[in-house]
């Protein structure tokens, strides 16, 4: 099932035609409800994860014209998402979420002036730890150049490491995967040094968003794919794909959604009307999961689906 040999590589395009010969529909789908932020967009979101008994969301929160973003967490309360009170706010972009240990482990992209490039931004993944939201403290801070950079702890206690380079040896943006012992081994050697996986034509790009560690060991990779088209628009669709961190065996990418499965809402740019960027997996025992995404960069939905990682768990 899960093969590390040299393989064809899909565009993005056969996928989503594979895809859409496959897809079940109709499926459920729901704009979030956010209230407590009014001036700003709200998109980008993580799945909901609970924090000192209460079901959390933590969003990408912007202005409709800006790239100018802070991370901010909106509590449940019947239904509705409301912004938490005396919650911290992170000068972040597109937050993420795990558990290691104890602790919960928050990250996002950072954004700083280009060391060499004038009026230009570059960006990195940063990650804080702590025993809940309002303990939260940055632990470490990856590549510079580098999004998408995803921890897991594996089952017997190691952590699993995904990457994303871009230039010289990522691209665009391809997915790396290795493993260090402990978070304290984590380091940019590490990552640097993490093989690809053989996945994206170099045209196009993707990254991991969320990773689930299966009952059997195995990892569930939750992530997008993205291309330009001849017009210069971008086209993001939700992905999986599934890895054993043992062998480093995967199987192919598999689209799970696309813009056109959500409900009609606005967009940041005219380019970015295509756009999924997912979120997070909520898995339910029944077969079925919730897709959380961020919508054309202006919009959060979520989306019930098969669980696509449900013929991989024995």
């Amino acid at each position: 099932m899960l093969k590390h040999n040299e393989r064809k590589v899909n565009s993005s395009i056969q996928l989503l035609e594979e895809y859409r010969a496959n897809r079940k529909q109709p499926y459920k789908k729901k704009r979030i409800d956010f209230s407590g932020v009014t001036d700003r967009d709200i998109y980008n979101i993580t799945a909901p994860f609970q924090d000192e008994g209460k079901w959390v969301i933590a969003g990408r929160v912007e202005k409709r014209d800006s790239e100018a973003s802070e991370v901010m967490f909106f509590e449940n309360h019947d239904d509705q998402w409301i912004l938490r009170e005396n919650s911290p706010v992170f000068q972040l972009q597109d937050p993420f979420f795990t558990k290691i240990g104890e602790e919960l482990i928050l990250g996002g992209v950072e954004t700083f002036p280009h060391p060499t490039l004038q009026d230009a931004l570059s960006w990195r993944t940063v990650f804080y730890r702590g025993k809940n939201i309002a303990t939260l403290e940055k632990f470490f801070e990856g590549p510079d150049g580098m999004k998408d950079l995803r921890l897991v702890e594996l089952k017997d206690g190691s952590i699993g490491i995904f990457t994303r380079p871009q230039g010289e040896k990522g691209g665009r943006g391809k997915i790396g995967f290795t493993k260090v012992r402990t978070l304290d081994e984590l380091s940019i050697e590490s990552i640097d040094s993490a093989p690809l996986f053989q996945q994206f034509l170099d045209e196009e790009w993707g990254g991991a968003n969320e990773i689930h560690l299966l009952s059997n060991g195995l990892l569930g990779v939750l992530g997008h794919i993205a291309r330009f088209d001849e017009a210069g628009d971008r086209h993001y669709y939700s992905m999986i794909f599934v890895v054993n961190p043992e062998t480093g065996d995967y199987n192919n990418m598999q689209i799970i959604a696309e813009r056109a499965d959500f409900l009609e809402g606005p967009t940041k740019r005219p380019d970015l009307v295509d756009v999924v960027f997912s979120g997070g997996l909520v898995r339910k025992a029944n077969g079925t999961a919730e897709l959380y995404a961020g919508i054309s960069d202006a919009d959060a939905q979520v989306l019930l689906i098969p669980d696509p990682f449900q013929s991989f768990k024995q």
